[in-house]
């Protein structure tokens, strides 16, 4: 189960002076999303909105393909691409569309404990804090076999990981994606080398006195 919710409002409203293109998913049951509150947004920002387009299981990447070359010019034009879904789908936005930059509408709870396996190359592990707006849409914690946040490890071998040799360097990935964005020194910026566990301590209901207690 994914439980989604939209990311700080001041960070998207910040996004839509980009003149974006919208993608929404909401095809797979097993995620939440907050539909009403991502229409009222939208419809706030309807000016600056350069196309929307509404997919069912974005995750699926071939289908994801060939339903996005409709919007293919939209997208052209567009400065941004914003996408509402788990981390899944906006990773696989951000492969598909490699010349942009695409960014995630929406963050996920904080969900503890064994969720399941996937049968796709993409995962989400609804960590509570995505990160997918400063690593180019690639998971630093998914493509990483060591989860890092902070860059890569320095054990990374002609591009392959030092923990599985068949597995890409997900470091490597994210810097060659956001220098063909023009966006590397993105990752200098502090937001990226801290997790801030305040965040899902605050979502789970815990608190100072509660954590003494414990």
């Amino acid at each position: 189960m994914l439980i989604t919710k939209l990311k700080n409002k001041e960070e998207l409203l910040a996004s839509f002076e980009k003149k974006p293109f919208i993608i929404k998913c909401f095809g797979c049951k097993e995620v939440y999303f907050p539909e009403d509150k991502i229409e009222e947004l939208l419809k706030e920002n309807e000016s600056k909105i350069t196309g929307v387009a509404r997919l069912d299981y974005l995750c699926r990447e071939e289908f994801s393909k060939l339903y996005l070359a409709k919007y293919g010019q939209q997208i052209k034009n567009s400065g941004v691409v914003i996408v509402f879904s788990c981390g899944v789908g906006v990773q696989v936005i951000a492969k598909l569309c490699p010349e942009k930059e695409v960014l995630a509408g929406c963050d996920t709870y904080y969900l503890d404990g064994f969720q399941g396996l996937s049968v796709q190359d993409l995962n989400c592990e609804q960590c509570g804090e995505c990160y997918l707006n400063y690593t180019g849409g690639i998971c630093p914690i998914t493509a990483c076999s060591k989860g890092l946040l902070n860059g890569q490890c320095g054990g990374a071998k002609n591009g392959k990981c030092e923990v599985n040799v068949e597995m890409d360097c997900g470091w490597e990935l994210i810097y060659k994606k956001l220098k063909g964005l023009k966006l590397e020194n993105v990752t200098k910026q502090s937001k990226v080398l801290i997790r801030n566990y305040k965040r899902i301590l605050d979502e789970l209901g815990y608190n100072k006195d509660h954590i003494k207690e414990e």
